[in-house]
């Protein structure tokens, strides 16, 4: 895929642009939107923008991160603090994001999104109330290894750091997640079946193609 430079507006700009075009696939009243990226690359920052440009064309939308469905400590850490087939597999509550945010938004669903469930630093529900997405509404869902769980998203968002870059903008004590993201890369590469590859090995100068 070829790739352009861009800035991180005009990026938000031309995606939230894209999605006022874009019907959902299953016929029904909401588009879901992936981005996907190790905790490095900061997808979230990006969903944030696309969220705020929505907002200034009218279009109401809802950013989640899947940190807010991390399984309990008891449970993702039971095989130890580090490891990288727990980290791969089981931190994530799936079942959680099935029943409370994409559910809402089947064809003939409420609209009514957790926006969060769990709250790792204090091992306890977040007690969060629910909101309610109207018809028309934007989900916009970031995390890491998003891509590997056949979400019903209507359009994904790969934001890619190149081996070298994901270990520089990790932090030292986080370094052991990095084996899961070269699995990752070679079992579901999300670069290659991201419908948008945003590159942001200098968070300064991404560019995108897509």
């Amino acid at each position: 895929m070829r790739l352009e430079a861009i800035t991180w507006d005009r990026l938000a700009d031309q995606l939230a642009d894209r999605l006022a075009g874009l019907a959902p696939a299953d016929g029904g009243a909401w588009l879901r939107v992936g981005f996907d990226g190790a905790p490095a690359a900061r997808p979230g920052d990006l969903a944030e923008r696309v969220g705020e440009a929505l907002r200034v064309r009218g279009r109401p939308s809802l950013v989640v991160g899947t940190e807010g469905f991390l399984r309990p400590a008891s449970l993702r850490l039971e095989h130890g603090r580090r490891d990288e087939e727990s980290y791969y597999s089981g931190w994530f509550d799936t079942a959680a994001l099935w029943r409370e945010v994409f559910g809402p938004l089947d064809p003939g669903g409420s609209g009514r999104v957790l926006p969060d469930l769990w709250d790792p630093a204090t091992d306890r529900a977040t007690r969060s109330p629910y909101t309610q997405l109207p018809p028309g509404g934007i989900l916009l869902l970031h995390g890491p290894l998003l891509l590997r769980h056949w979400f019903p998203f209507d359009l994904t968002v790969h934001v890619l750091l190149t081996p070298g870059a994901l270990r520089r903008r990790t932090p030292e004590a986080d370094h052991w997640t990095l084996p899961a993201f070269e699995r990752y890369e070679a079992e579901t590469d999300p670069a290659g079946t991201a419908d948008v590859l945003v590159r942001a090995d200098d968070p300064r100068h991404p560019a995108w193609g897509g």
